[in-house]
């Protein structure tokens, strides 16, 4: 009953929000020069405060998903997307002790996306001094130097979980938007052509356009029991480009997670089922098209859906909408390796 109130609490809150918007001010804000701010203080991965989850740790609400709880024989790395938006918050950074960010992280993020993974591996979720969804169109202006940072921490708790918890198992990374910018870097530092390849299982990493030869030695996956390699997509509404597709998204790897091959379309009796923030899961409700550089999603058969008929952008539900997909294939994928190795 909680979370549907907050269900719809959220959607009043939208309204309001969206309301504002329409009378607010032409005001604009003056963004602070990066190097004018002192950095929050690093993380200390050595303290459990500095993971948002570690396996004998994992909140309460999160432990209902999981089913397999004695027999993981591998490790999930997960790195969450932006939660930092509001244009008011001049932070480039966030503290890991952010209270409200800590919220979001566990929440949001872990409890709508890493919860996917539960049944497939040990889940690591390491806190981060995050970027400012601004650093992405700042790019030149504060925004490198504040993802730099964001990267930087979650570098230092990858080396940290490989020194203390990995122990030689295969794990999964996996990751959403701004976690995903992180993620490709780490894989190319930590795995592409290392010895460490060995080791990964696949790389789940939507949310950002990504190039099918982004990386020397992992390659784009197209078989569901495929392993050693990576997914990726970007979610929008069938027949909708959105205005950057041309600069960022043309020519970007699309996975099908529904049928995780080379189908360009599925059926919606394929789809094993979203999660939706009621806490229930929605099967059959969507079919998906894959096309140049993004992902089509038909509208979504669920009691909400008209909170959607106008939404063009689902970036925020890249993982969310394929929940049981991805939580099934992942389990499929660490099968498939262990059968191997």
């Amino acid at each position: 009953m909680n979370r549907l109130k907050k269900l719809f609490d959220g959607f009043k809150n939208l309204l309001i929000l969206t309301l504002l918007i329409g009378l607010g001010s032409c005001k604009s804000v003056e963004i602070p020069v990066f190097s004018s701010q002192k950095p929050p203080v690093a993380p200390n991965y050595n303290n459990a405060t500095s993971w948002a989850v570690l396996p004998n740790t994992y909140p309460e609400d999160l432990k209902k998903w999981q089913t397999n709880t004695t027999n993981l024989k591998a490790d999930i790395f997960y790195i969450y997307p932006t939660l930092n938006l509001d244009k008011k918050d001049l932070r480039w950074n966030v503290p890991i002790s952010d209270k409200a960010q800590q919220n979001k992280v566990l929440n949001t993020a872990v409890y709508f996306q890493a919860s996917a993974f539960l049944n497939a591996g040990k889940l690591y979720v390491p806190y981060y001094r995050q970027a400012h969804i601004r650093s992405y169109n700042q790019f030149l202006n504060g925004g490198k130097e504040a993802l730099d940072l964001a990267y930087a921490d979650v570098k230092a708790a990858f080396q940290y979980y490989l020194k203390n918890y990995n122990n030689g198992r295969p794990f999964i990374i996996a990751s959403h938007s701004q976690g995903t910018t992180h993620a490709i870097k780490l894989l190319k530092e930590f795995v592409d052509g290392k010895p460490l390849q060995k080791q990964l299982i696949a790389a789940y990493i939507p949310g950002i356009a990504i190039k099918k030869d982004v990386f020397k030695t992992i390659p784009f996956m197209t078989k569901p029991t495929q392993t050693g390699g990576f997914v990726a997509w970007n979610t929008y509404k069938k027949n909708y480009y959105p205005k950057t597709f041309s600069k960022w998204f043309e020519g970007a790897a699309v996975s099908n997670p529904i049928t995780w091959d080379a189908a360009t379309t599925s059926l919606r009796a394929a789809h094993k089922g979203f999660l939706f923030n009621n806490d229930k899961l929605y099967t059959q409700a969507l079919r998906v098209y894959v096309k140049d550089g993004i992902l089509w999603t038909s509208l979504p058969h669920f009691p909400y859906r008209l909170f959607a008929l106008n939404k063009k952008r689902y970036h925020t539900g890249d993982i969310n909408l394929f929940w049981e997909d991805v939580r099934e294939n992942a389990v499929l994928r660490v099968d498939s390796f262990l059968k191997l190795h």
